[in-house]
């Protein structure tokens, strides 16, 4: 199963866990989960951390009326966690490529 059709079933199913750390991060950004669900299905992937255990975790970049967040998930097999959400700051060109 593709990467991106995992995703699609998961957040369908909503079978999604944030992490407190996550929920700590979206209350001080005023981000809420139905903020995040569009993103995980439509944002673009711009890393990847296929060697994360105990699940893949993946950098997804989207935007919430006009800003960019970055989201890192872990995908499992029965679930997507929520690791963090935060803005992405200068280290990144277009938000999406890290700067050298």
């Amino acid at each position: 199963m593709e990467l991106s059709d995992k995703i699609d079933r998961l957040v369908d199913t909503r079978s999604i866990i944030f992490s407190s750390h996550a929920r700590t991060r979206m209350f001080e950004r005023d981000i809420s989960s139905e903020d995040i669900l569009p993103i995980l299905t439509n944002g673009e992937i711009i890393e990847t951390y296929e060697d994360d255990t105990p699940c893949p975790s993946y950098l997804i970049l989207g935007y919430i009326h006009d800003t960019a967040i970055h989201i890192v998930i872990a995908v499992c097999e029965d679930h997507i966690k929520i690791v963090t959400v935060y803005n992405p700051d200068d280290r990144w060109t277009h938000h999406k490529i890290r700067r050298q």
